[in-house]
């Protein structure tokens, strides 16, 4: 649908359109910050490409009258006034730093579509009964710092921000000093009854939505996440004198796991198990290898998925035939989002025409962290050939403007309510 089909429905609909052209300006614009040769975004958290877009964010939204604030792990909230400033304000948002060599999209859409719907308020002079916050979350991608998705689990309590500060990089530097080092370590407070309603708009990063031709993806959750470490003790030994039934290969023994785990994904629908992590050693053509260690990522929409798969994976490990361990190091429960949100942005796709699907979100998002304190739902958009977290991410100016004004229409209906 066109810019000018939206703003025809909007009118339709007697409310005020957003602007997909100036969205896609701000997108090319805001890729500068990090750009890479074949068109991509490298802007890690706290480095100086992300203090420029950061900056560039805050220089807009105070342009259009917001109030600024920023708290102590870097978080930013831009407000703008509504009719009852003692109402708790709805919310928008998501995440500006990117993967190394990332895409343009991903997370920066949802923040730069909140700064679009500020300016359709401004332009158009409507004014909403609830203040208007739009948020970038300090690192969503974990790829600096981990844990991931950071800034929204401070503010959700799900991470103490003493312990966020301690956290360090490769190379040493805490996300204190890094805060310091570009001038985005605030001071502000906020209470966990901030919000009435939280929005993320957000590529898919999925091949779904492209596949069925469906235009927008009513999010109703997130997948729970269950990180495990495996090491997989065997005998070194020489390559050429050792006889095939006396060898002791951590490698064989590994391999059986690394397809233990898809065949474990793909008997527990519509869960997902990786492997993503392979360490062996010595690593050497003439050496039968005598350690191996793997890191594992499995995903499934319900805990009862979740325990199957371990308890599968656990049994996996019993019967691999060498010394190995299996240490379960990080969990993310699954996550159901608000049925209020979920269905005001079910309606506002319908309303405006838009063919739409219920999914659950396969990745993890601030929206995750932050549905445990607000009414939190998300909108999805396609992704081209389902690519994410890579310089080839794409999702058309036509697909950025529907997700735009899905979520703009959800505001004033939950803004109505």
């Amino acid at each position: 649908m066109s810019a000018e089909a939206l703003r025809a429905g909007a009118r339709r609909h007697n409310t005020p359109a957003t602007n997909g052209d100036r969205l896609w300006n701000d997108i090319v614009a805001t890729a500068r910050f990090g750009s890479t040769d074949k068109g991509g975004v490298t802007r890690l958290t706290l480095t100086e490409e992300d203090r420029g877009v950061r900056d560039w964010f805050v220089a807009e939204c105070q342009a259009l009258g917001c109030v600024v604030e920023i708290d102590g792990i870097g978080n930013i909230f831009a407000t703008y006034p509504g009719e009852d400033m003692s109402l708790p304000a709805i919310a928008v948002g998501s995440h500006l730093d990117t993967q190394p060599q990332g895409g343009r999209f991903d997370g920066i859409l949802g923040v730069l579509a909140g700064v679009e719907v500020l300016r359709t308020l401004s332009e158009s002079s409507t004014r909403l009964r609830h203040k208007l916050t739009v948020v970038n979350w300090t690192n969503e991608e974990g790829s600096r710092f981990s844990p991931a998705m950071m800034g929204s689990g401070v503010f959700a309590g799900a991470l103490s921000l003493e312990a966020a500060h301690a956290l360090a990089d490769r190379e040493g530097t805490t996300v204190n000093a890094a805060l310091d080092a570009i001038g985005y370590r605030g001071e502000a407070k906020f209470d966990p009854a901030t919000f009435a309603a939280y929005i993320e708009l957000h590529i898919e990063q999925g091949p779904l939505l492209e596949a069925s031709a469906t235009e927008i993806g009513v999010v109703t959750g997130v997948q729970g996440v269950r990180w495990f470490d495996i090491t997989i003790s065997g005998t070194e030994a020489h390559a050429g004198s050792t006889p095939m039934a006396q060898r002791d290969d951590a490698l064989v023994a590994a391999a059986e796991i690394v397809l233990a785990v898809r065949d474990i994904a793909r008997q527990n629908p519509p869960g997902v198990g990786t492997v993503g992590f392979v360490e062996v050693g010595p690593n050497s053509r003439n050496v039968v290898p005598g350690s191996v260690r793997l890191q594992i990522d499995m995903r499934h929409p319900s805990e009862t998925g979740l325990d199957q798969m371990q308890a599968a994976l656990e049994d996996a490990v019993r019967n691999a035939g060498v010394g190995t361990k299996l240490k379960h190091i990080w969990s993310k429960a699954p996550v159901v989002f608000d049925p209020a949100i979920v269905e005001a942005v079910r309606h506002s796709a319908e309303a405006l025409g838009f063919s739409a699907t219920d999914v659950v979100s396969g990745a993890g998002h601030d929206a995750a962290h932050i549905a445990t304190i607000t009414p939190t739902a998300m909108i999805f958009v396609p992704s081209k050939d389902g690519l994410s977290h890579n310089e080839a991410e794409y999702t058309s100016p036509e697909e950025c403007a529907r997700g735009a004004e899905v979520l703009f229409q959800a505001i004033l209906e939950l803004d109505r309510r």
